[in-house]
């Protein structure tokens, strides 16, 4: 099944569904999402590591600061 395919039967579920589907599906999509960005900021956390892009711990205190002035 292709992915418009896909998108429009989905569509079709949500049009049709019942208030528990709903949030079931609501929060199944929200926590996929919120862990593929979780992912996606380890990665680049990753890269930073491997690119020497790193702030020692007295640095990272003295940006930490800026913070919460």
């Amino acid at each position: 099944m292709s992915t418009i395919e896909l998108k429009k039967e989905l569509h079709n579920y949500i049009e049709n569904a019942d208030d528990q589907f709903l949030r079931m599906f609501y929060e199944m999509a929200k926590a996929y999402m919120l862990q593929k960005n979780k992912d996606k900021m380890i990665a680049e956390g990753e890269k930073d590591i491997k690119n020497g892009q790193t702030y020692t711990l007295e640095e990272a205190k003295e940006i930490m600061k800026k913070w919460n002035p």
